[in-house]
């Protein structure tokens, strides 16, 4: 029997290169789209295969660019002829007041977050459907209670939050759809770093009073993908409880 395969947008580190080794360690050929992180997506994909023969690939694909939307999903669907997970992992992530937006940080945000999951969705759809497939989307809490100075990421989560939804409605009985909201796991990098103050004051907030790690994230996705047939139209919250003290 052929291996499932899912595909997992953003994938060559962090929670979406750990989601893939979960994913993977169940049986699942992976396919590891990256924008950037050549290298990184390189040995992931070698290290799995090593693993596992031909059992892993990558691709590269800007999601603001719907050609390039549009050639991910095709080529992951036709690289193993069939697919039967998809994760909408990839965000992008920095503050931006009102006041200070422009129409490329509308684009890139809501392109990358929002617009490109739909259409990803769209063109895999007739391999999710034959082989009663799934899609996770990677939510955020702050979809329902906004983080101070991210109206654009905050709008963009509540809208795949809908999606999420309105999919679950829509594709049911042949598709499944959640998603996963995670809270403090992975401290974000480079320009939308946060101080370290802040963090504690997140953490104080967080009746487990700690970070989770990326197995959280990856297990909760496993259970959704694989392990819940009953379950759809749901999003987990899996935030140490964060989303109790907002």
């Amino acid at each position: 029997m052929a291996a499932p395969v899912a595909l997992i947008t953003g994938a060559a580190h962090r929670l979406g290169a750990r989601t893939a080794e979960v994913l993977h360690a169940r049986g699942w050929n992976v396919v590891i789209h990256y924008r950037s992180r050549a290298d990184q997506a390189a040995e992931l994909v070698d290290k799995l295969n090593r693993e596992r023969a031909d059992s892993a690939t990558s691709i590269k694909a800007d999601l603001t660019d719907m050609e390039q939307v549009v050639s991910l999903a095709k080529t992951a669907c036709q690289h193993w002829e069939r697919l039967d997970g998809l994760v909408n992992n990839a965000s992008v992530f920095y503050p931006r007041t009102t006041e200070d937006s422009g129409e490329d940080d509308w684009n890139a945000i809501m392109g990358a977050n929002l617009k490109a999951p739909f259409f990803l969705l769209k063109h895999c759809l007739p391999e999710l459907k034959k082989n009663n497939g799934a899609v996770i989307n990677l939510i955020d809490i702050y979809s329902e209670k906004p983080l101070n100075d991210h109206p654009l990421y905050c709008a963009s989560k509540a809208g795949l939050a809908a999606l999420t939804r309105s999919w679950a409605k829509d594709h049911a009985p042949e598709i499944r759809v959640n998603g996963v909201s995670p809270g403090a796991i992975l401290w974000p990098e480079g320009d939308a770093a946060i101080d370290p103050t802040y963090q504690q004051a997140i953490l104080d907030k967080t009746p487990l009073a700690r970070t989770g790690n990326p197995d959280d994230i990856a297990g909760a996705i496993a259970y959704l993908l694989c392990d819940a047939p009953f379950v759809t139209g749901q999003i987990l919250s899996v935030d140490g409880g964060r989303s109790l003290n907002m």
